[in-house]
């Protein structure tokens, strides 16, 4: 069962801890979150008193930004163009960076998002590779069912990811049920082996912070469970929206270290903004 988090406040910040945070290198770790600091100096000091609270409790570690756990939200912005934020993106403040940095954090996971014209795209596009797949947008019915397959498969892809930690069916289905009016289902797509098994998926959206009539399309998530079915998919999406109009992509949050970066420079995005998740170790 979830530990509800304790608000913690002090003269112009404040934050929520989650003492039940998934572990840092093993260490018993607490998670900070919902951070807003009006100044640097405000938000240092209140990590300061957060950071001596939680070691006389024998915490061993701190991370943040994070809302408990990776399912919501978490990372601050490191680097930005200072282009507009997107649907679904991590927010944080003018101090948010510094604030951690002052207060002895420093980066332990780095992300990025990258921007690329859809022609750009289309016209770097690598070629399909491993075994064929046939790939299938979503019917637009049964959503709370497609929840539920999107949370087995990320389950299951995500395991193994750093700060992985379960979450019930109930608690995703919470998490995505506000989101699925925004969805277009031409942009969910599945892909299928030869069998007919589900060999991966992605999760795209048009980005309605853009108004009513969108021009960028986010490619959020995809995973796959078959050598060739990522590729695949990313392709298949590409396609759906070039014919859908879209004149921009966005390939969303993509850990440093993933494959779906080093494919996103395949398809010649370059990045415009990196975020950073923070960690402390506490004596």
């Amino acid at each position: 069962m979830s530990i509800a988090p304790e608000e913690f406040r002090r003269q112009g910040a404040r934050c929520a801890i989650w003492r039940d945070a998934p572990s840092w290198t093993g260490a018993k770790t607490a998670a900070i979150g919902r951070f807003v600091a009006d100044h640097e100096e405000a938000g240092a000091a209140l990590l300061d008193a957060v950071a001596a609270k939680l070691a006389g409790e024998g915490f061993e570690a701190l991370i943040g930004p994070m809302d408990g756990d990776t399912w919501h939200s978490y990372r601050l912005i490191a680097e930005s163009d200072g282009s507009p934020p997107f649907l679904m993106e991590p927010r944080s403040g003018p101090h948010d960076l510094r604030a951690f940095r002052a207060a002895g954090f420093a980066p332990i996971q780095r992300y990025v998002s990258a921007r690329a014209s859809v022609a750009a795209v289309l016209a770097a596009e690598p070629p399909a590779l491993g075994e064929a797949f046939v790939v299938r947008p979503w019917d637009g019915t049964r959503a709370e069912e497609l929840v539920l397959r999107l949370f087995d498969l990320s389950k299951a892809e995500f395991a193994r990811a750093a700060f992985f930690k379960p979450i019930t069916r109930e608690a995703f289905l919470d998490l995505y049920r506000p989101l699925m009016a925004a969805v277009d289902p031409r942009l969910v797509l599945f892909a299928f082996d030869r069998r007919g098994e589900i060999a991966g998926f992605l999760f795209g959206f048009p980005d309605r912070l853009e108004g009513a009539n969108p021009k960028t399309a986010v490619l959020k998530t995809y995973a796959s469970a078959a050598h060739g079915a990522g590729r695949a998919l990313a392709n298949a999406f590409h396609r759906a929206i070039a014919e859908l109009g879209y004149t921009q992509v966005i390939h969303a949050l993509m850990h440093e270290r993933n494959a779906s970066l080093r494919r996103s420079g395949q398809y010649g995005a370059t990045a415009f903004r990196r975020y950073a998740l923070m960690g402390r170790k506490l004596a």
